[in-house]
C-alpha cells in the first residue's frame, strides 16, 4: 500500500510538472479557459444556490431548536448561523458537493480522452497532452471558485432570513441583529482563500486520475469514482491543516 502511494505520488508530481509549462499557443488556451468557466463553473452555479438556500434555512431551524433558552441573547441563532455558513459550510462543505459534481465530470472526461486513444494522438502530434487538457481546467476552476462560494455565503444567508420571515421561527429583527454582530471580514477571505486551495486539489486529483486510466468504460467509471474519494480526504485534511496555520 506504501509503496502504490509513493507510486501516485511520484505519477502525480511528474504530471504536474508537464502541466505547468507555458500554453504552446497561448489564443489556444485563452479559449479553452473561458469554455472550461462555462463548463465547470457557471454549470455548477445552480446546484450551489439551491443547495445553499435550504442548508442555510435548516441551520436556522436547528440552531433555533437547540439552542432555546432563556438564559441566551435571541440574536445567537443569526450569530451563529452566519459563523458556520461562512466558515465551514460554504467553503469546505459546498467544495466536497463541487468534487463530486466537478471532479467526476473532470476525471470522466480525461479518462474517456485516454481510453479512446485521443491523448496518445495528441503526443503524436507534438502537443503537450497535459497542459493542452489540464491546465485550463485548474486555471478556471481556481478563479471561479471564489464566486460559488460568495453565492454560496449569500444564499445560505438568504435562506436563513427567509425561514425566519415566512416560517415565523423567530423574529426577523433579531435575526438580523445576529448576523451583524461581532463581524469579522477576515472570517470572508479565510472561507475564500480555502476554497482556492480546494480547487486546486479537485482539479489536479481529477486530472490524474482520469489521465492515467487504463483499460475501457468501466475502468474510467472507477478512476471517476476514485478521484472524488480522494479529492473529499485531500479537502478534509487540507482543510484542517490550513484552519490551524491562519485560525490558530
Amino acid at each position: 500500500m506504501l509503496l502504490s502511494l509513493l507510486e501516485k505520488t511520484g505519477q502525480y508530481t511528474l504530471l504536474m510538472k508537464k502541466v505547468f509549462t507555458k500554453p504552446q499557443k497561448m489564443s489556444v488556451f485563452l479559449r479553452q479557459y473561458i469554455s472550461e468557466i462555462n463548463k465547470l463553473g457557471v454549470d455548477s452555479i445552480w446546484i450551489v444556490i439551491i443547495i445553499s438556500f435550504f442548508i442555510g434555512a435548516v441551520i436556522v431551524v436547528q440552531i433555533k431548536l437547540n439552542i432555546d433558552s432563556p438564559i441566551m441573547p435571541r440574536f445567537t441563532v443569526g450569530y451563529t448561523s452566519r459563523e458556520i455558513i461562512i466558515l465551514e459550510f460554504s467553503s469546505t462543505i459546498m467544495c466536497l458537493i463541487l468534487a463530486g459534481k466537478v471532479g467526476s465530470n473532470i476525471a470522466s472526461e480525461i479518462g474517456t480522452m485516454r481510453v479512446t486513444e485521443q491523448i496518445d494522438a495528441l503526443e503524436i502530434m507534438g502537443v503537450n497532452s497535459a497542459n493542452y487538457l489540464i491546465l485550463p481546467k485548474i486555471a478556471s476552476l481556481m478563479t471561479f471558485i471564489p464566486v460559488l462560494v460568495t453565492f454560496s455565503m449569500f444564499c445560505g444567508i438568504i435562506g436563513g432570513y427567509a425561514v425566519c420571515l415566512l416560517g415565523n421561527i423567530m423574529p426577523v429583527a433579531d435575526f438580523e441583529y445576529g448576523l451583524q454582530s461581532f463581524f469579522k471580514q477576515f472570517y470572508v477571505w479565510y472561507a475564500i482563500l480555502k476554497s482556492v486551495f480546494f480547487a486546486y486539489i479537485i482539479s489536479t486529483v481529477a486530472s490524474y486520475y482520469g489521465y492515467f486510466a487504463r483499460g475501457g468504460s468501466l475502468d474510467v467509471g472507477k478512476a471517476s469514482t476514485n478521484s472524488v474519494v480522494m479529492s473529499s480526504v485531500l479537502i478534509l485534511v487540507a482543510d484542517l491543516l490550513l484552519t490551524q496555520l491562519m485560525m490558530g
